[in-house]
C-alpha cells in the first residue's frame, strides 16, 4: 500500500483581478480620463462577447448565483485563501482576469488576457502597470503561496518594457506574461527582443503566454473556429523562438505556454526532431540553423502550464516530459477544476505512480516559478491531498502498469514505434 507525505499541490494557472473600476487607484492620474472612456465602453464590450458566443447570458446568471461568494476570491486575499484550502491547493501562479464570463475584472484598457502587441503602447503599459502594482500587493499577503505574473507589452518602446520588468521583479512578481499575438509588430524571431530575453534570463523570470486571444474578427459567428484556434495562438511564439535560436542564445530562459493543453506537444516534438535529424523530405532544405535538437531545447527551456490536464495528456507524459507538464485548477474560471479539484485530481491521477504525480502537480511548478517546497510543507500537510486520497493505493502496481509506456517514451528517439505489449492482429 502506498504511504507518504501529502502532495504539495501547485496550481500553475489561476487568475486574479480587481473589479475593473477599482483599478483607478493603481493607475497614474494622467490616465484617468482615458480610463473613464474605457469604463464607459464596458456594456458594448459585453455585448460583443455575447454576440461572438464567448459568453452565454443564462450561464452567466447561474454562475454568479451559485459561486458569488467564492468568486470574491478573485480579488479578496482572505476569501482566496479559503477557496484554495477547500480546493486542496497549496500554492498558485496568478494570471490576470479573475472573471472569464463577463470580464467584470478586466485590467485597464484590456491589458489582461487580451494583452495584444497592437495595444497603444502608452496606454497598454499604463494598464499593465496598474494591474502589476495591485497583484504585487495581493501576492505579498501570502508570499510563500503565491507567485504573480506581470503583464508586459514587449512590443512597446523597449526602455519602458525593460523598466517595467525590473520594477515587477523588485515588487515581488515572479514571471512575465507577453502578448500571445504580436499583431502588426515585429514577430518574436526578431533580434530586437533579445534584450527582453536577456533580462528575463538574468532575473530568472519565466516568460509565458496564456490562451484567450485569437483572430476573432475573422471567425464571424462560427464559435468552433475560435475554440479550435484559441489554443494555437499562445503556442505559436514557442516555435518562432525555438527555430530562430532564442533558446540557444539564452539557455537559461524559461518559456511557458499556459492553458492551451499539452496534447499537441508530442506531435510537434516528433516532427521538429525529424526535420532536425534530416528526415527524407527535409533533405532539399538549407540548414535549419540550430545546433541543438529541438526536443533538447524544449526540455531545457520550455514548459506547459496545461491547466486541468486530461487523462489523454497524462498518457502522453513520457513523450511530453514529466518535468514539462504543470497542472492548474484555473481558479476561478468555469472551465477549470475549481471548486472540485480534489475530485478531478483523483479521477485523473488515480493510477499514476506517486513520484510522477508529485512532479506534475507540484514539484515541476515549484522549480519553474521558485516556490520553496519546505516552506509549503506545513500547508500541504494541513490540506491533506495524499496519495491515498487520490486512490493511489498500490504504487508498485502503478509503476509496473506504466513501465512499457515509459520505455517507449519518445518513440522516434528510443526506436519503439508502438507499445511494447503485443497488439492482437499485429506482428510482433
Amino acid at each position: 500500500m502506498t504511504q507518504g507525505d501529502a502532495y504539495v499541490v501547485i496550481s500553475a494557472d489561476s487568475h486574479a483581478g480587481l473589479p475593473t473600476e477599482l483599478y483607478r487607484d493603481y493607475l497614474e492620474r494622467k490616465y484617468w480620463p482615458a480610463f473613464d472612456e474605457f469604463l464607459a465602453g464596458r456594456g458594448q464590450r459585453l455585448e460583443e462577447i455575447r454576440r461572438q458566443g464567448i459568453s452565454d447570458e443564462e450561464f452567466a446568471r447561474r454562475w454568479y448565483e451559485e459561486h458569488g461568494e467564492g468568486l470574491e476570491g478573485g480579488w479578496d486575499a482572505g476569501r482566496r485563501d479559503k477557496e484554495m484550502d477547500a480546493d486542496g491547493i497549496t500554492a498558485e501562479v496568478i494570471f490576470p482576469d479573475a472573471d472569464a464570463v463577463e470580464s467584470r475584472t478586466c485590467a485597464p484598457f484590456g491589458t489582461g488576457l487580451g494583452l495584444s502587441g497592437d495595444h497603444e503602447p502608452e496606454l497598454g503599459l499604463a494598464g499593465a502597470r496598474a494591474h502589476n502594482r495591485w497583484l504585487s500587493e495581493m501576492c505579498a499577503e501570502a508570499p510563500e503561496r503565491r507567485r504573480g505574473v506581470a503583464l508586459v507589452q514587449i512590443t512597446a518602446p523597449q526602455a519602458d518594457v525593460l523598466a517595467e520588468i525590473r520594477r515587477a521583479k523588485e515588487s515581488g512578481l515572479a514571471a512575465v506574461m507577453i502578448p500571445a499575438m504580436w499583431m502588426h509588430q515585429e514577430p518574436y524571431h526578431s533580434r530586437q527582443y533579445d534584450p527582453v530575453w536577456a533580462l528575463c534570463q538574468d532575473l530568472e523570470m519565466p516568460v509565458v503566454t496564456h490562451s484567450g486571444p485569437a483572430d476573432k474578427d475573422s471567425y464571424d459567428d462560427h464559435l468552433g473556429i475560435y475554440v479550435t484556434e484559441v489554443v494555437w495562438w499562445p503556442a505559436r511564439p514557442l516555435w518562432f523562438m525555438l527555430w530562430s535560436g532564442v533558446f540557444e542564445r539564452f539557455p537559461g530562459l524559461r518559456f511557458g505556454v499556459t492553458e492551451a493543453g499539452c496534447w499537441w506537444v508530442p506531435g510537434l516534438l516528433w516532427f521538429w526532431d525529424r526535420l532536425y535529424l534530416g528526415q527524407k523530405g527535409a533533405e532539399k532544405l538549407a540548414s535549419l540553423g540550430l545546433e541543438t535538437q529541438p526536443s533538447e531545447q524544449f526540455d531545457r527551456n520550455c514548459f506547459i502550464g496545461a491547466s486541468n490536464t486530461k487523462r489523454r495528456e497524462i498518457g502522453m507524459r513520457y513523450e511530453i516530459g514529466l518535468d514539462n507538464m504543470l497542472w492548474g485548477n484555473d481558479f476561478p474560471h468555469p472551465e477549470g477544476t475549481w471548486p472540485r479539484s480534489r475530485e478531478w485530481l483523483a479521477k485523473t491521477y488515480h493510477d499514476v505512480p506517486v513520484a510522477e504525480t508529485r512532479r506534475m502537480i507540484g514539484e515541476a511548478a515549484a522549480e519553474v516559478y521558485g516556490f520553496d517546497l519546505a516552506a509549503l510543507r506545513a500547508t500541504a500537510d494541513r490540506l491533506a491531498v495524499t496519495p491515498e486520497s487520490l486512490g493511489q493505493t498500490d504504487d508498485e502496481a502503478a509503476v509496473r502498469a506504466w513501465a512499457g509506456h515509459k520505455e517507449v517514451g519518445r518513440h522516434w528517439l528510443t526506436g519503439h514505434d508502438f507499445p511494447l505489449a503485443p497488439v492482437p492482429g499485429r506482428p510482433a
